[in-house]
């Protein structure tokens, strides 16, 4: 049967690979792409799809303001029988700054709000929308772990602090230099395994929800913010890893992105799949303290009619 999948993050790096792989392991998939500076939903081919369509509405994941105007379109274009069923989300975008001071246009961190917010706003506005069974899949990092065999000395760990307060600029020491960016990276991606074992639990049933590592990616877009000597090592230097167990090259990350996406990778609600197995996140990544404290702030920034909310 035919039905959506929709997808942030899809028109780069890992994620373009991925809705690929989906378009061609799919055929009934229709491909909705949330995307800055998309046009409208008028499909358009895919390279290599054979044949389905992709759909394009325009977001800047940046603003809660305009995901909230997005989710909300798709949502009347599912009620108006405009778009097939829905059956999947896929929350791949990301963004990493040079400092924890970025404040996007609602006055939040944009750190946060492009890594954790956004997804969360956009699972509860199409989480009474989708036909199961479904699955939510949002893309993590094992950065979360905090360690050199995972981060390879190049990112800080997470550093928790109260959601509220990681939701704000400034909720690192030193927040003007990059060590401080990134820390704010790993923790969003921590916040984000959390969400992921909060929406195993509430959401309803038949909608499974599942956190993807793809590992240490080099030459992705991911490193756009950086400085110039980042982004030569990212696209120049560090590519050679791949050849190593301690990298993920572009087109396998993608192709194990497609997989969770489309159910073919297994995986319980509220797991962590580490590239194309299901595997234990690290233990700071389960506290059901923390998930539900994140769970009310994210509902917080993320409801109309509230104080902090768009």
């Amino acid at each position: 049967m035919q039905h959506t999948i929709v997808m942030t993050g899809a028109t780069r790096g890992i994620g373009r690979v991925a809705a690929e792989h989906i378009l061609r392991r799919s055929p009934d998939t229709h491909l909705l792409v949330v995307a800055r500076g998309s046009s409208g939903a008028r499909p358009t081919p895919v390279p290599g799809a054979g044949g389905p369509t992709v759909s394009c509405i325009s977001a800047d994941l940046g603003s809660l303001k305009s995901v909230h105007s997005a989710a909300t379109d798709i949502r009347d274009r599912l009620d108006r029988g405009e778009l097939p069923p829905l059956r999947g989300f896929v929350g791949n975008a990301g963004i990493q700054h040079t400092n924890a001071l970025t404040e996007g246009p609602d006055g939040l961190e944009s750190t946060f709000t492009v890594n954790v917010l956004a997804n969360h706003l956009f699972v509860r506005l199409l989480q009474n929308r989708f036909t199961t069974p479904a699955r939510i899949v949002i893309t993590t990092s094992d950065t979360h772990f905090g360690d050199a065999r995972h981060n390879l000395g190049m990112v800080p760990g997470p550093s928790w602090r109260s959601p509220d307060t990681l939701a704000r600029p400034g909720a690192f020491p030193r927040p003007h230099t990059t060590t401080a960016g990134r820390t704010a990276y790993s923790t969003s991606k921590l916040a984000t395994i959390y969400l992921v074992h909060e929406y195993a639990r509430r959401l309803p049933p038949g909608i499974e929800a599942v956190a993807y590592n793809p590992g240490f990616v080099p030459a992705t877009g991911l490193a756009r913010n950086a400085g110039p000597a980042s982004r030569f090592a990212m696209r120049c230097i560090l590519p050679a890893l791949t050849l190593t167990p301690l990298a993920t090259d572009r087109k396998a990350a993608g192709r194990h992105l497609a997989e969770v996406a489309l159910g073919t990778i297994q995986a319980p609600s509220g797991s962590y799949v580490d590239r194309s197995r299901v595997a234990r996140s690290s233990k700071e990544s389960y506290d059901r303290r923390r998930e539900a404290d994140l769970w009310e702030t994210a509902e917080r920034f993320t409801t109309p009619g509230t104080d902090s909310a768009p």
